[in-house]
Order: C-alpha cells, then sequence, then structure tokens
C-alpha cells in the first residue's frame, strides 16, 4: 500500500503519471512529493511507487 494524501492506495508498481491519470488529476496543476522529496514532472513516466511510500499531491486552484 501507498499512502496518498493520508489515505491508503493500493497503488504499488503503478508509475506517478498511471496513478495521477487513474485518479483523474491534471499533471500541469500539481506538485507531487514522495517520500519528502519533490518529483520532477519529467520523472512521472518512469518514478514507480512502492510499497510503504508516502505521497502528497498538492494541486493549485486559480481563483480571483
Amino acid at each position: 500500500m501507498v499512502t496518498i494524501n493520508g489515505e491508503p492506495v493500493a497503488a504499488a508498481g503503478e508509475s506517478v503519471a498511471h496513478y495521477l491519470e487513474r485518479a483523474g488529476y491534471r499533471k500541469e496543476y500539481i506538485v507531487v512529493e514522495r517520500n519528502l522529496d519533490i518529483v520532477p514532472k519529467a520523472n512521472y513516466e518512469t518514478e514507480l511507487l512502492q510499497d510503504g511510500d508516502t505521497v502528497e499531491i498538492v494541486q493549485f486552484v486559480g481563483g480571483g
């Protein structure tokens, strides 16, 4: 299990990009932190989530 934004998720073995797509995130408006390190957007396709990872996804929301 991977902890994503405080919730356990069965995402071990998935790439960051695959998880984001499956969960409905738009990659251009987010930042992903994995185990306290920022994941560069260029690595989303190759960075694999592993059991025990802690991931935080921060989504930017515009407003006025």
